[in-house]
């Protein structure tokens, strides 16, 4: 799985956030609020999402209603898996991921860990 470019990610996040299909005059209209787009260039890329099995969707009458289909955090562990096959350490890898982590997301690993029936012990 490679990286959203700009324009996918913006289509992408609006999506996760709202929890709710959309059309893509909804889309246009709420990125139009923060800079101009043309209602074709979101049409073609949420055509690219969907042929890439980012997002599902569903004729409503005239319009197709766009959803995704993974969420926003199955999107963020794919890419990290992604990354970490880049590497032939992945343990060090990994230690040089924790160790710039906050305590509250150590917690949140150990946490993952736990509900995961990993030993967090270490």
């Amino acid at each position: 799985m490679r990286r959203l470019g700009e324009l996918e990610a913006e289509i992408m996040d609006r999506l996760w956030r709202w929890r709710r299909a959309a059309t893509v005059r909804e889309i246009v209209d709420d990125i139009n609020l923060t800079r101009p787009v043309a209602y074709t260039t979101v049409m073609t890329v949420a055509d690219i999402l969907h042929r890439k099995g980012m997002l599902g969707r569903e004729k409503a009458g005239r319009a197709w209603m766009y959803e995704p289909l993974h969420s926003r955090e199955e999107y963020t562990a794919d890419l990290m898996r992604e990354a970490l096959g880049h590497t032939e350490d992945r343990r060090t890898a990994l230690m040089r991921f924790v160790e710039h982590m906050s305590s509250e997301e150590v917690e949140a690993l150990r946490a993952a860990l736990r509900s995961t029936g990993r030993d967090p012990s270490l």
